[in-house]
């Protein structure tokens, strides 16, 4: 496992990391730490090394782009002072686009979001002990889908930024393409966006093998 033992672990993104999590910090007994892969990379991590004791904190904030990562980074990121940092976001950035066309306040340009994405990764990184940079998706096999290919340009800054600062990279639209090669999309969810609980086991896979969890 490529995690260091007692290392604080902040997960932050949108609705897909969220998913129910407590407020103001997603972590505790229960469901605190919320329903998303999250909780299942918590899981496998402390089944897998109990004595890793790894603190895991979801900071997921539903409907979130990166700009609304920015505005909450001092007290969401920052003030917990992690050791490892996933961001995973950019799909809100894109569906905006698509779901409130006209609405062109809300849309979040490929060069914004890259330029932002940026700031946030050179602000965090000398701090951090390990960066893991995670793919936005969109459950849709069709690649000339309008929404799938602005997806894929979205990812593709994401992998560029995982490649350029050293960070792990978590390839989420790859894993779903494998998945969907044998399910259609519905069997996750109608609206190919937000997974249900197969979806997100799918999700925490890709983490776990990236984070070499056996």
């Amino acid at each position: 496992m490529l995690l260091e033992k007692g290392s604080k672990f902040v997960f932050i993104g949108d609705s897909i990391t969220d998913y129910e999590r407590a407020r103001p910090v997603g972590e505790g007994r229960g469901t605190d730490i919320g329903k998303s892969y999250v909780g299942i990379v918590d899981g496998m991590i402390a089944a897998s090394d109990p004595s890793s004791r790894i603190r895991v904190i979801n900071m997921g904030t539903s409907g979130n782009t990166v700009l609304d990562l920015k505005a909450r980074w001092d007290t969401d990121v920052m003030d917990l002072h992690p050791d490892w940092l996933s961001i995973y976001i950019g799909i809100n950035d894109v569906w905006r686009q698509f779901d409130t066309p006209l609405m062109t306040e809300k849309h979040v340009s490929p060069q914004l979001f890259e330029e932002t994405y940026r700031s946030l990764i050179e602000r965090t990184l000398p701090t951090l002990k390990g960066l893991i940079l995670v793919t936005p998706h969109f459950l849709e096999l069709n690649r000339e889908d309008p929404m799938r290919k602005r997806m894929d340009e979205y990812g593709a800054i994401v992998k560029k930024l995982a490649k350029e600062y050293g960070a792990i990279l978590v390839d989420t639209q790859a894993a779903f393409d494998q998945f969907l090669t044998y399910y259609h999309p519905g069997f996750i969810n109608w609206d190919r966006i937000h997974p249900n609980t197969m979806g997100h086991c799918i999700i925490a896979k890709a983490f776990l093998k990236a984070l070499e969890v056996e």
